[in-house]
């Protein structure tokens, strides 16, 4: 069962390379930042390519990027940044969240800056306001922690019974501490315990899960970071080892094998990313360029895992949803 929702979107596709290009004489330079892998983004980065190439930008044509990945060490992203900066790059594409985005800014003051962002911009300090953003950035808001208080409502629908509820957090991301806000007033509502585990890499996920084996909970929310969607394939083994039914973002996760996911489509944020440094290319501003906030939201479950944890999917939810993977 397949029902996906979009924004008025653009056509096209594009195989891209993840090798640092080279640049050719007179052609402009996009920096792409990024805090993750390129294996992890490896859809989210054909998408911004199909966006520019809406606009007529075509990687090795008539453009050249210039990729730089943090590999999840975010201490690496001010001299990523710092490099593109140094090397002239015509506009900055700062993906992966908030924290990228303030580490371009705090990097450039002139360089134009197109951002993808989990929290509200404004906010964060990125734009003075949403239509009008001033300065040198604009970009995609994602509303991912906005949405954190229906995502555990959901995971509540999905295991009724769950009193203890365990939230993964990676504690370095900027968005830590609004979302546990979020969930913490939402889980009273709910009559719901959290009990919070961190991890900040590989190695921590694994001893987070064995955390959880001592101290149980019904169910797991996973908060949002770019370490963790880097760790689907791991995430997804450990939930089904733990038989624990768990909650994600993004619909990278229930592709994995996990069992349900609540939040924007990626797709479509970087495909409006690509378009905004496409349009900043042919000359346009960033303070003129409004925010662009994602308004369809994707909730994703994956029938086959629920059915090896033995839950039973609420008909409202099988209705709700976008996509039901079998």
């Amino acid at each position: 069962m397949r029902r996906r929702y979009f924004l008025t979107l653009f056509g096209g596709a594009l195989a891209w390379p993840l090798r640092t290009s080279a640049q050719p004489s007179g052609m402009p330079v996009i920096g792409f930042l990024n805090s993750a892998t390129p294996a992890a983004w490896t859809g989210r980065v054909a998408a911004f390519h199909r966006g520019l190439a809406e606009v007529g930008y075509v990687e090795g044509q008539n453009v050249a990027i210039e990729y730089r990945w943090a590999e999840n060490d975010a201490d690496r992203l001010p001299e990523l940044a710092n490099d593109l900066v140094a090397r002239g790059v015509t506009v900055i594409a700062a993906t992966g969240g908030t924290h990228v985005a303030r580490v371009a800014k705090r990097a450039t003051a002139s360089i134009p800056i197109i951002f993808t962002a989990g929290t509200d911009p404004v906010a964060a300090g990125l734009v003075a306001t949403l239509n009008r953003p001033g300065g040198n950035a604009t970009g995609i808001s994602l509303l991912s922690v906005e949405l954190a208080a229906k995502r555990l409502e959901i995971l509540h629908d999905l295991v009724p019974a769950a009193q203890t509820v365990a939230i993964l957090v990676n504690p370095k991301s900027v968005v830590v501490a609004a979302e546990t806000k979020s969930l913490s007033a939402a889980a009273q509502g709910l009559g719901i315990h959290l009990s919070v585990i961190e991890a900040t890499n590989e190695r921590e996920l694994d001893l987070a899960f064995a955390t959880l084996s001592q101290h149980p909970a019904q169910a797991l929310f996973v908060s949002s970071s770019p370490l963790f969607e880097s760790r689907r394939d791991q995430l997804a083994a450990l939930t089904a080892r733990h038989a624990l039914p768990a909650l994600f973002e993004t619909r990278d996760y229930a592709d994995a094998g996990c069992l349900a996911s609540y939040g924007p489509d990626y797709a479509v944020a970087y495909r409006e990313a690509g378009v905004y440094v496409g349009r900043i290319l042919r000359g346009a501003k960033p303070a003129d360029l409004p925010v662009v906030q994602l308004s369809k939201i994707e909730l994703v479950l994956n029938a086959k895992a629920a059915a090896a944890l033995g839950l039973t999917i609420p008909p409202s939810l099988l209705a709700r949803a976008d996509e039901v993977i079998e």
